[in-house]
């Protein structure tokens, strides 16, 4: 899920949230408890997707780093195997001439 469509999904939770509070039919007193409660709950929920967008972002990133490594080491060693391939068709060319 994209970060904007959390964030409005969020605000729009807290909007509402507090819009129901306030024409709560209670005491001011128990309506400022409710804003509170309602304000850490919505505090608690940012907390939750940011944590979770948090670690999905340190996967992928890891996950692109092992295979841009795995990449690299797998070039180095088809680097390794041409040098060879040249080094030895080289000494036969040289043999071959030489003859």
């Amino acid at each position: 899920m994209k970060t904007g469509t959390i964030l409005s999904m969020l605000g729009g939770f807290a909007a509402g949230a507090i819009a129901g509070v306030f024409y709560a039919p209670e005491k001011g007193s128990e309506t400022r408890k409710q804003i509170l409660k309602k304000g850490e709950e919505y505090v608690d929920g940012v907390k939750t997707k940011f944590e979770e967008i948090s670690n999905t972002v340190a996967e992928k990133f890891d996950s692109t780093k092992k295979g841009a490594e795995d990449l690299a080491t797998t070039g180095m060693d088809k680097l390794d195997e041409v040098r060879k391939e040249v080094k030895s068709t080289v000494s036969e060319v040289k043999s071959e001439v030489k003859k």
